[in-house]
């Protein structure tokens, strides 16, 4: 079986090995995408991808109140983030819209709640789990859900996200509600 997913994992010219990605490889792999990868293919992207300290030093920033978006790179196909959390900070309960995703906990603890949403009953809890550093977690069209680092943590949290096609405007959801309204992230440091 060959360790090359498909021609588009072309770094100059030359086919990569994506069983052991570095971070400049994914970032270059990202840049080169010219179709939204599949989840699939973000899924072993990230799984496989070593990241070193000094390879965030440029995207890494913290903030008080609120968790802080990196953008590490973006074309039409696909984007890719850092964002770092201090305790207790997290998103509010969302969807992505059309754009399917995932994200690497890259240090730290990342609590995960997904919902069901209901016309008539409005928004419901359906699950929660915690991500240890190190693990991938994913979501599809059209999973709603809220990440956070959990107050009781003690530590800052720092995650790879990688989206395709690029976010845009994002749904938000609150629990017991069917209303829907519309948020655009934006918080990218000058």
């Amino acid at each position: 079986m060959s360790t090359y997913l498909s021609t588009e994992e072309v770094i100059s010219g030359q086919p990569i090995d994506t069983t052991r990605l570095t971070f400049s490889e994914l970032i270059q792999l990202l840049e080169g995408q010219s179709a939204p990868p599949t989840l699939e293919q973000l899924e072993s992207w990230l799984a496989v991808v070593e990241i070193a300290s000094e390879d965030l030093q440029p995207y890494l920033g913290f903030k008080e109140g609120n968790y802080w978006r990196h953008r590490v790179c973006r074309n039409d196909s696909v984007e890719m983030l850092v964002i770092c959390w201090r305790p207790g900070q997290k998103t509010p309960i969302h969807d992505h819209n059309g754009s399917h995703g995932m994200v690497k906990v890259q240090q730290g603890v990342m609590w995960e709640t997904t919902f069901d949403f209901n016309e008539d009953k409005g928004l419901g809890y359906k699950t929660g789990r915690e991500c240890q550093t190190g693990e991938v977690t994913g979501a599809d069209v059209p999973d709603i859900h809220q990440l956070g680092n959990p107050e009781v943590s003690g530590q800052d949290l720092i995650t790879i996200h990688v989206y395709a096609p690029p976010l845009g405007v994002l749904k938000t959801y609150k629990v017991g509600s069917s209303q829907v309204d519309l948020y655009t992230p934006n918080d990218f440091p000058a």
